[in-house]
């Protein structure tokens, strides 16, 4: 992330904006079950939110500042914080009950390496694990804010076709004004 995008990301604003709004609907009607994956962490603002819902957590966040930020912060709690690529996670025998990812599927440098992405989340999800997310539709104000930052736009429309052909079923996709949401089910 560029520097506007990592104090954004760390703001009082932007805490505001998805601990009141963006997770509340991004997670409506969605079961976490008790043991839960985050991709793409940042700077942990969801992920402080997010642990008080599961019994335990996995938070996996490539930047090496950002991982030692947040693993310096959830520090004896119910997170354990991996400093990896999350496509590189290893499979053991599918201990996720649920996967989200908030807002970071646009920083993942291509289609084929989110569509990689997709493979290994749905591969460490119990069979009928549910993967949760959002992230952000094209806007002047977005570009503007990924100036020198990855910015892979994710088309909401494809992303059932996407998520199906990585194993997950039940796809569903919703837009609103600025973002989507989406919901899906690992398959067996």
């Amino acid at each position: 992330m560029n520097r506007l995008h990592r104090y954004i990301c760390a703001s009082e604003k932007w805490r505001t904006k998805m601990t009141g709004q963006v997770l509340p609907w991004a997670l409506g009607g969605v079961d976490l079950g008790g043991n839960l994956l985050e991709v793409g962490p940042g700077p942990g603002i969801t992920t402080e939110t997010l642990r008080t819902k599961v019994e335990r957590m996995t938070a996996v966040e490539i930047d090496p500042t950002l991982a030692a930020s947040l693993h310096s912060r959830m520090a004896n709690t119910n997170v354990t914080v991996l400093h990896m690529d999350a496509t590189e996670l290893p499979r053991p025998s599918r201990p996720f009950d649920s996967a989200a990812c908030f807002t970071m599927l646009h920083h993942v440098p291509s289609p084929a390496a989110q569509d990689a992405l997709f493979a290994r989340i749905a591969a460490v999800l119990k069979p009928g694990g549910v993967f949760v997310g959002i992230d952000s539709l094209p806007s002047l104000r977005f570009r503007l804010a990924h100036l020198n930052d990855t910015m892979t736009l994710v088309d909401p429309d494809g992303l059932p076709a996407r998520l199906t052909a990585a194993g997950f079923t039940d796809v569903q996709v919703e837009q609103t004004p600025g973002r989507f949401r989406f919901t899906a089910r690992a398959g067996n």
